[in-house]
């Protein structure tokens, strides 16, 4: 006869043991995580490859392609102007004081408008867009995935990539660039107006000592970032709503997803292309900014 305590584990087995298990359980989801995140990667990549393919191979209509126009640029046009308005003004807010106490005042407006038109302009465009437009966009095309709309484009002949994803494509890709432009300028106006008309700083010196720091580069460099904002939304939007699961559940999860992602990436892209456009300006300007 074996008495019970001859089976019985010890209390450090049972710790190595459990121990063991959660390491397996641990490495098995990251693993699960490596090959889903990589999988989707593939999928996306063949997405884009396909989209890109279509937008080559043929035109699309017209009438389909000035109507997206006219939602993804127009429409979005008051609140991207708004927003720019205001945080042009929040920058003169929260960086007066600072001028002020180095006598500094007339350079407010340089460092406002280089903020504007270099990172925040552009930025808080393709975010609005992500928001208003690509989250949109999702939910629609997820909405024709579930209804099956999509499965009959294709049983009757029509690809749908081709028919729904490129001018999407295209309105974000040409459109953010204005509403770039719109961000940028209600944003120095923003900070004008607030810097001059309530702070009291002189118009000509602001205005003189902005030009003078503010360069050509600077602006084409802001509109230059937004084409890569445009194209990873209206990609990542559509992908989203193409493979939708089903149910309204599905089609919100969708909506969510491609604003989170696109955010995400909005921010990942920035990061990249501000570390490759301050290179090619050192090289261009060796010596660098000079504020006073």
């Amino acid at each position: 006869m074996f008495s019970s305590e001859a089976v019985r584990p010890s209390k450090s087995g049972i710790s190595r043991w459990n121990l063991e298990v959660i390491i397996g359980n641990g490495l098995a989801r990251v693993g699960e995580w490596v090959l889903k995140t990589l999988e989707e990667l593939g999928q996306i990549t063949l997405f884009t490859a396909s989209t890109i393919a279509w937008l080559f191979r043929r035109r699309p209509a017209v009438g389909t392609l000035w109507s997206t126009f006219f939602q993804v640029g127009v429409r979005s046009m008051p609140v991207v102007a708004l927003t720019g308005l205001f945080v042009g003004m929040v920058l003169a807010v929260q960086s007066y004081a600072q001028f002020q106490r180095v006598g500094m005042e007339t350079w407010l407006g340089a460092v406002i408008n280089m903020a504007v038109i270099r990172e925040l302009g552009p930025v808080l465009a393709a975010v609005m867009l992500a928001g208003r437009v690509g989250s949109a966009m999702a939910a629609e095309l997820g909405t024709m995935r579930v209804t099956e709309q999509i499965d009959a484009l294709t049983v009757m002949g029509t690809n749908p990539i081709h028919y729904l994803v490129v001018p999407r494509f295209l309105a974000c890709l040409l459109m953010i660039p204005v509403l770039s432009i719109v961000a940028d300028f209600m944003g120095v106006m923003g900070g004008y107006l607030y810097s001059v008309g309530i702070l009291g700083i002189d118009a000509h010196h602001y205005v003189q000592n902005s030009a003078e720091y503010i360069k050509s580069f600077d602006v084409l460099a802001g509109i230059a970032k937004t084409f890569f904002f445009g194209a990873a939304i209206a990609l990542i939007a559509c992908y989203q709503g193409f493979n939708c699961r089903p149910g309204a559940a599905g089609v919100g999860q969708a909506a969510t997803a491609a604003f989170v992602i696109a955010f995400v990436v909005i921010l990942i892209l920035d990061l990249a292309l501000g570390i490759v456009i301050e290179r090619v300006y050192l090289s261009l300007w060796p010596e660098g900014r000079k504020l006073l």
